[in-house]
């Protein structure tokens, strides 16, 4: 996954390039879906961003506005990547792209390996 930020309230980039990826970044368990970035730049709770979106088996980027749930710091334990969950907003950029995750990851999405966050 590659991500590049701008300021802290600003534009984050994120590709995604195979389903592994994907299941490790998806935050079923937020109100509305969300993904883990990577990132070091710093990001508080509750920060709106706007996320451009490239999922896999597609070059196409998705836009989606949604805020900062879940912050794992530089040095967190666990070699956990450092970066930030948002949660998408509840529009309709953000059902759609709730939607493409869900399918893309149909029949996994139940399974226990651990992710990003969880």
């Amino acid at each position: 996954m590659n991500s590049a930020g701008g300021a802290r309230q600003g534009i984050l980039s994120c590709a995604i390039k195979d389903k592994a990826q994907l299941y490790s970044a998806y935050m079923p368990f937020l109100k509305g879906g969300g993904v883990f970035v990577a990132t070091p730049k710093r990001y508080f709770l509750g920060d709106e961003v706007f996320l451009l979106l490239t999922l896999p088996e597609s070059n196409e980027r998705l836009p989606v506005a949604g805020k900062v749930v879940w912050v794992t710091p530089v040095g967190a334990q666990g070699n956990r990547p450092a970066g930030i969950g948002v949660q998408f907003a509840e529009t309709a950029e953000g059902e759609t792209v709730r939607g493409k995750i869900e399918a893309l990851l149909a029949g996994s999405l139940n399974a226990e390996r651990a992710t990003h966050t969880m």
